[in-house]
């Protein structure tokens, strides 16, 4: 299921049979130095928010990246949590190399029959009442268009998210993020408001017997935000798996009660799937496994498999208020030809290939052996998640539950050095927690591999606290 990967030689493990893998190496960057491209990275590439990682990054197949020294990685994190089907995919190249050739680029008022296929495909595999698509380039511009959608169609404007949330670094999109990135640039924008996190690690909300009280808190968020508000709410926007919040999932019920109180005050929910999409999390959308159908949901990341592409989709009903009322988002990349068909041929392939299924069993290994990795280092407080999406929450101390980010980023660094990339949390608001999210394309003997060699970045780590 991995392209580019030829298995000849079988290796014991304590996560079960190993296979090794004879490479078949990307040769686009060959021969290059790395010192050099490095300097010259320091001389000429703008820090937008985060460090660049130490290595010089020349090439990617199936579910491996190479660096300019040669070092093979196993991309455990998707690129940037966005290559569903692994790195070079054959259909996805051909697709590609089609389009550039023969149907690249239109003026947005133009139509396209990939634009039309990947409408129908995608509004087929979804619930009745998302029966409308259109198609932009990233996750922020998607819920920048969702958040404008609501506030035409109720004649409302505040927005209510989550703590901990993400959902991009537009305008409106920024101002519903509250993970990071609001603090520099003066005002954002106004009417927006936030709920607690429904961290059930760190929640301070407990029943008597200490279990997480996720109704009484998210209760208390609504009637702080009922005081708050102007009396002009619009909508919830809302992920399903907060992933930068620490890969925290919603609890059973949550977005069920959530919707309630949306339609309680006449506003519409939103759901970004940017990262539980397509696949992920062993469901086609991470709505189905909540049964919840939400007003408008967006899609992005795992959509184009590491392309820029996102989708909005709705109700007619909703499309039709909106026209009337004069919604426009004209963009120059609007409906797009080329990346509309690498989200068609992305959604024909995982259904297809069964990939949902195998998302769902490969998860479970995942789990199972991350679990493993718990009971062995004390260092791990918690492991989350669901399919293919995974946290591992790194602490000084299981019962104060201390975060530790210097000793995370050391395992991480330990883990990237050995051949696996699972970091994420080399920025300082990510609070030592590692997020995995590797292709769903991914084998038995890979998550395996995965797995072998994070148990032994914990054990070349003395402060991860061994229990054996």
């Amino acid at each position: 299921m991995a392209p580019g990967t030829i298995v000849n030689e079988a290796i014991n493990s304590r996560f079960g049979p190993l296979t090794k893998s004879a490479d078949i190496r990307p040769n686009l960057y060959k021969d290059v130095d790395q010192d050099a491209l490095q300097k010259k990275t320091s001389q000429y590439l703008f820090n937008y928010g985060t460090k660049f990682i130490k290595d010089v990054i020349c090439g990617s197949k199936g579910l491996y990246v190479y660096t300019a020294n040669g070092h093979k990685v196993l991309d455990w994190t998707s690129g940037q949590m966005s290559c569903l089907l692994g790195h070079g995919h054959p259909e996805i190249v051909k697709t590609i190399a089609d389009h550039a050739e023969n149907l690249d680029h239109l003026f947005s008022g133009m139509v396209s029959p990939p634009v039309i296929s990947l409408g129908e495909r995608l509004c087929s595999l979804l619930p009745a009442g998302l029966d409308k698509a259109f198609f932009l380039s990233t996750g922020g511009e998607s819920n920048e268009a969702a958040i404008k959608l609501a506030n035409v169609y109720t004649g409302k404007f505040e927005i209510v998210a989550v703590n901990g949330s993400w959902h991009g670094v537009t305008a409106q999109s920024l101002s519903v993020q509250y993970h990071y990135g609001r603090k520099g640039q003066g005002p954002l924008m106004p009417g927006m408001h936030m709920l607690p996190a429904p961290n059930a690690y760190r929640s301070i909300f407990r029943k008597p017997d200490g279990s997480y009280d996720w109704e009484t808190e998210l209760d208390y968020g609504w009637s702080l935000i009922d005081q708050a508000s102007c009396g002009s709410l619009a909508a919830v926007i809302v992920e399903c798996i907060q992933s930068s919040a620490g890969t925290h999932i919603l609890p059973p019920g949550y977005l069920k009660a959530l919707k309630k109180h949306c339609e309680k005050r006449g506003m519409l929910l939103i759901v970004d799937e940017a990262q539980t999409g397509v696949g992920r999390c062993g469901d086609l959308m991470a709505i189905m496994h909540e049964d919840v159908i939400p007003d408008i949901l967006t899609l992005s990341k795992t959509l184009g498999n590491g392309l820029p592409l996102s989708a909005v989709v709705t109700s007619a009903e909703i499309e039709k208020i909106c026209v009337e009322r004069d919604y426009c988002f004209y963009t120059t990349h609007v409906n797009d030809p080329l990346p509309a068909a690498v989200g068609d041929k992305v959604l024909e392939i995982v259904v297809r290939d069964n990939l949902v299924d195998h998302s769902r069993a490969m998860g479970k290994l995942l789990h199972e052996g991350l679990r493993v990795l718990q009971s062995r280092y004390g260092c791990i407080g918690d492991v989350r998640g669901r399919g293919l999406m995974a946290g591992v929450e790194i602490v000084a101390d299981r019962e104060t539950k201390v975060p530790a980010q210097e000793l995370a980023s050391s395992v991480a660094e330990r883990a990237y050095d050995m051949g696996v990339w699972a970091n994420l949390s080399s920025h300082g608001s990510f609070s030592g927690i590692l997020r995995i999210a590797p292709p769903i394309t991914i084998t038995k003997e890979q998550v395996r591999e995965g797995l072998e060699i994070l148990e032994q970045a914990f054990a070349a780590t003395p402060e991860a606290m061994r229990l054996y």
